[in-house]
């Protein structure tokens, strides 16, 4: 995250965009010997209140979970101080080593969403599953003998789900998640293949133990998978390479070593049979399989007959799947966590209340600048969520102490909408009194998935919007996805203005968007590819998306 109008990504802007500079510390009555106690007195007093209202530059410095008082959502008395978010998280883990796993809750509002204890058993299962077959033990390396091989004679004792990334941030932790539990819900072991762009972003979730794809892995052009890769689902059952004998579970049926899953947006409507009956009874016994995808597809797993059970028994509340997925996966590496701390510390820990704000325009659904600025501020002032300004007053400097502070952090690639906003409230005054301060970590201009810093930075801003209590997100955006989810947050949509007049609309749940599924209800799966065997019961938890009409949703 860079400091606004810079362009290199040395460190964060600590100097308080819109704020006072740090008091210095004053040291004439403390670091000398109080001679008289009158005086020693009246010294403390003076540090005191001049560093009321401002965190003293030493503790910004201060590492971070050095003491009491980090962070400032559920740092009061009235909220648990549940570090494992209800069971969620293992204890196994060394805090030091990946400081935001144990620490985001300090930052972040309490949810009011408890795992199911199935789900906490499953993920201590899981856990142990991981461990027994992780990366060079004896039963991976056993299962790669079987790989290179190239025959397949059934599930092994250990079976994998390989990710593959693909596009921006967003789309892979919205994959990540999905992908885990494709794997959970089949007994697979998910390992990710960490591109150099990736590393170093997240800590490894599973204690004792890695998810991180071996560099020797056998199969080594993976990452050229394609939608015209031969070995993909779609392609075998289009050329018949898989066959009726396979998709009937017979056991006479020689398998493939490995298949690859192409389920990104591009997909044809036989990659699209992967979400049929009968390709998930046949896909459980293959023992590896390659996926890659940009999309949350997890609504149309709750359409699959086949895991209706089991996930009914994982959530309880379905629209919380991707809140407790996303919060148990997805931690911060300590590089990524110390700018998050900082920024927040200098620009949003002193607020009353904090809006989150991301917009994302899409080079395919240009808007206009002054159009989007224009539905922004509609949207936030329509839904009351930052007070309006009296035009016909000049604002004067803030004197009032106790005045209510709003800060307003923006996620986007460019500057102006912030510096907008900023000049609004910096020009005239609140009809509420209180005071709108506008922050903006960085504005790249363009994204860059393969640059590592700028997926630190875009890591960080995710993070930090997570942490608001409001958020208005641009429809479509995987961005906005990730940070509602890990904020258990039903943001404001901004709605593109050919799906309605109004410039927002809130979300139901934290949930994504699967923006692209296969047909919904299922006609893509025939008599003869498996139906899907969609229940009534399974259809009330997936309905439309309020950002994109044929997108699907898991609802409530």
């Amino acid at each position: 995250m860079e400091a606004r109008g810079s362009k290199r990504y040395q460190s964060l802007d600590m100097s308080g965009d819109n704020s006072e500079a740090q008091p210095e510390r004053h040291s004439s009555g403390i670091l000398k010997p109080c001679v008289l106690l009158v005086t020693c007195l009246v010294s403390v007093l003076l540090v005191f209140l001049v560093g009321t209202h401002r965190t003293p530059s030493w503790e910004l410095l201060r590492p971070v979970g050095a003491g009491a008082g980090i962070g400032r959502k559920n740092s009061s008395s009235e909220a648990p101080n549940d570090r494992l978010l209800g069971g969620l998280l293992s204890p196994d883990f060394d805090g030091e080593s990946c400081l935001s796993r144990y620490q985001s809750m300090l930052y972040r509002k309490a949810s009011p969403h408890a795992p199911s204890p199935y789900l906490i058993r499953r993920l201590r299962e899981y856990e142990a599953l991981h461990k027994k077959c992780a990366p060079n033990t004896h039963l991976y390396n056993k299962s790669i003998e079987q790989l290179k091989s190239g025959r397949g004679n059934g599930p092994m004792e250990c079976n994998y789900v390989v990710w593959i990334p693909h596009n921006g941030l967003g789309n892979r932790v919205l994959t990540i998640v999905s992908s885990f539990l494709y794997a959970l819900l089949n007994n697979k072991v998910l390992l990710l293949h960490i591109p150099s762009d990736f590393t170093d972003l997240v800590c490894e979730p599973f204690p004792g133990t890695s998810w991180v794809l071996p560099s020797d892995f056998p199969v080594h052009n993976f990452l050229d998978f394609d939608k015209g890769t031969p070995q993909s689902y779609g392609n075998m059952l289009r050329n018949k390479v898989i066959d009726d004998e396979m998709l009937s579970g017979s056991s006479n049926a020689t398998l493939p070593a490995y298949v690859y899953l192409h389920l990104p947006w591009y997909y044809d409507q036989w990659d699209k049979l992967f979400f049929c009956g009968d390709a998930q009874l046949m896909l459980r016994r293959i023992p590896w399989l390659m996926l890659k995808s940009d999309h949350y597809f997890v609504p149309s797993l709750f359409l699959l007959q086949e895991y209706e059970e089991e996930l009914r028994q994982l959530f309880l509340e379905r629209a919380t799947t991707f809140h407790h997925l996303v919060r148990y996966l997805v931690h911060p590496t300590n590089v990524v966590w110390d700018y998050v701390t900082k920024y927040y510390r200098a620009h949003l820990a002193a607020a009353d209340e904090t809006l989150g704000i991301q917009i994302r325009v899409f080079h395919n659904f240009p808007v206009p600048f002054e159009s989007m600025l224009r539905q922004v501020i509609n949207c936030s002032l329509s839904e009351g969520i930052l007070p309006a300004v009296n035009l016909q007053e000049w604002a004067a400097p803030a004197s009032k102490t106790d005045m209510k502070v709003k800060a307003v952090l923006v996620a986007s690639l460019f500057s102006g909408y912030a510096e907008r906003i900023r000049d609004m409230y910096a020009k005239h005054p609140t009809t509420t009194g209180e005071v709108v301060r506008v922050h903006q970590p960085s504005h790249e201009e363009q994204q860059h998935t393969e640059q590592q810093g700028h997926n630190i930075k875009a890591l960080a801003e995710v993070e930090l919007l997570s942490f608001s209590d409001a958020l208005i997100t641009s429809a479509w955006s995987t961005f906005g996805y990730v940070a509602q989810g890990l904020g258990g947050l039903q943001p404001w949509i901004l709605l593109r203005h050919t799906q309605s007049d109004l410039p927002c609309r809130q979300a139901m749940s934290s949930e994504p968007c699967y923006l692209m599924p296969p047909p919904y209800p299922s006609t893509h799966c025939s008599k003869d590819h498996g139906d899907a065997g969609e229940t009534a019961a399974a259809r009330q938890y997936v309905r439309q998306c309020e950002d994109e009409l044929g997108g699907i949703k898991v609802f409530d």
